[in-house]
């Protein structure tokens, strides 16, 4: 049975999928004659690991949302039921199958012939197959119906909260420990090569402005939570809670 409750505090929207809400950003895009007129964008290179780091500036962001909906699920407050869904399917596409698989193919390797830091790669490795599983739940069950249940709800909770737990550290490893440390495993050549190798395979996969577009549905879901402006975080008191689920 359905816990009233809760499903008069949610949002009653059906989960929108992740691609409707690129479709969405596309429908709002400037006209023909206002894009003609505005000035071009100046292309600049974008090296490998900054590229790398400004996508888990993204990933930050996603797991603020995680945290925020986390929250709500504990206290029993309504939130856009869509978020869920939106967020873990951007971790799905382009963290998972696109960043994560760039670290995989392009940056572990080079340590482990190199013979160094091979403990640290060896678990990050292990923290983004254990991070698949964790999104492949929440994908299934980010729907109002799924929701519906207390179980369903505590379990998405801790799910969340084990995303973040695991992905903060995670993250922070990389650009503390082992991205500073890439350059001295490649050559020079080599690293710039690859900048543009990174920049080919997003425009793959995603077109032009992937990024962009990724950080601009981001900041529709934190609008949709009320957590877009910065400043709310001044003096936002900590929620240490999805520490424990």
């Amino acid at each position: 049975m359905r816990d009233s409750g809760f499903s008069s505090t949610i949002c009653r929207r059906k989960f929108i999928a992740y691609g409707g809400w690129l479709a969405a950003g596309a429908a709002t895009a400037p006209d023909k004659a206002t894009a003609q007129n505005a000035p071009e964008k100046e292309d600049i290179p974008v090296s490998p690991l900054e590229d790398l780091m400004r996508e888990h500036g993204l990933l930050d962001r996603i797991l603020l949302l995680f945290e925020e909906v986390h929250a709500r699920l504990k206290g029993g407050q309504g939130f856009p039921i869509e978020t869920i869904g939106t967020a873990a399917g951007i971790v799905r596409h382009f963290v998972e199958d696109y960043h994560e698989k760039l670290e995989e193919d392009h940056i572990f390797p080079r340590f482990e012939k190199a013979g160094k830091l091979n403990a640290l790669t060896e678990i990050l490795r292990g923290q983004h197959k254990a991070g698949r599983t964790l999104t492949d739940w929440i994908l299934a069950h980010a729907t109002e119906s799924s929701l519906g249940t207390q179980q369903n709800r505590e379990e998405m909770a801790g799910h969340l909260g084990r995303f973040v737990r695991m992905y903060r550290p995670h993250k922070a490893r990389e650009d503390t420990e082992l991205f500073p440390a890439f350059r001295a495993v490649i050559a020079p050549r080599e690293y710039d090569a690859l900048g543009e190798r990174f920049e080919d395979e997003e425009h793959k996969l995603f077109g032009a402005e992937g990024f962009e577009k990724n950080v601009e549905t981001v900041a529709q879901l934190e609008r949709g939570l009320d957590i877009f402006n910065l400043g709310k975080f001044t003096k936002r008191p900590m929620r240490p809670a999805w520490f424990s689920s």
